[in-house]
């Protein structure tokens, strides 16, 4: 297969594969839609050679068995060979994890790796890309996961940035311990006050940690955690929409059932009939 696209369900907040796909380009196609993403999209060259570029940096020439990574927010071009025209397979990333893994690797500042030949990332990557293609179902999205973790982890391993200091990594361990706080404590009535108090941080400096990390709210990604996990309970267990507003903190049923409308586009029992 030369050229497909896909799109999947998102599901997860930490990281999660929006779409995949492949393309075997014509000569000097290059990609003329909206080249500021709203998202990350790593490219893995089959075959073939073309040019890269990101704004602020010089055009590179790449090759079968390179990597480029289009970063999110930020303005790139690519464009294939006239006469070797690549072939490359892509994957569509987000969640609030994504960025400071990639800033951790030597995709950070350039955004693009050479010459992986046979290493771990590159036989993750493309496990990954083939188990992407099978039925979806509990096992398989299971196995996802645990691959695209297998395939951050050999990145960062065998591919670190080795030039972050310290300082600079401040902030990011700041909102590591925001969204540990939160993941820790989201099914109790805690509030962004509660969290504010407990990493001594004022409100207003964690909301633009958030911001900066994560491009959401504290409030909206605490409200994403816990209608997350009322879905899943709604779904996969009998427990009441009473019991169910309880563990994901809510202590107030209507509250809970306005919140969960809000946030779906249903209400409780009417998403679990749907979905169950």
């Amino acid at each position: 297969m030369n050229n497909e696209y896909h799109t999947l369900s998102q599901n997860g907040i930490e990281s999660n594969i929006l779409f995949f796909g492949q393309e075997k380009c014509q000569p000097g196609y290059a990609f003329r839609g909206n080249n500021i993403r709203d998202n990350y999209v790593l490219h893995y060259i089959l075959a073939g050679q073309g040019d890269f570029s990101v704004a602020g940096h010089k055009t590179v020439s790449l090759k079968a068995g390179d990597f480029f990574l289009l970063p999110k927010g930020v303005a790139c071009f690519y464009q294939a060979s006239f006469t070797n025209p690549w072939h490359y397979a892509w994957i569509g990333l987000t969640g609030i994890k994504i960025a400071n893994i990639f800033a951790a690797s030597k995709l950070a500042g350039n955004y693009y790796l050479k010459a992986t030949g046979q290493s771990n990332f590159t036989k993750s990557f493309q496990r990954l890309f083939e188990v992407l293609h099978q039925k979806t179902s509990l096992a398989n999205n299971l196995l996802v996961e645990n691959l695209t973790y297998e395939m951050f982890y050999h990145l960062v391993t065998e591919f670190p940035h080795t030039n972050t200091a310290p300082s600079q990594n401040r902030p990011a361990q700041q909102f590591e311990l925001a969204v540990r706080y939160l993941e820790n404590n989201y099914t109790y009535n805690c509030t962004i006050e509660d969290l504010c108090v407990s990493l001594s941080l004022s409100r207003s400096y964690i909301y633009n940690l958030f911001q900066k990390f994560a491009h959401t709210s504290p409030q909206k990604l605490l409200t994403q955690m816990r209608m997350e996990d009322a879905k899943s309970k709604l779904t996969s267990s009998n427990q009441s929409i009473q019991e169910i507003a309880d563990l994901v903190g809510y202590h107030d049923t209507f509250t809970f059932s306005k919140a969960f409308k809000r946030y779906s586009g249903y209400s409780p029992s009417t998403y679990r009939k749907h979905f169950s």
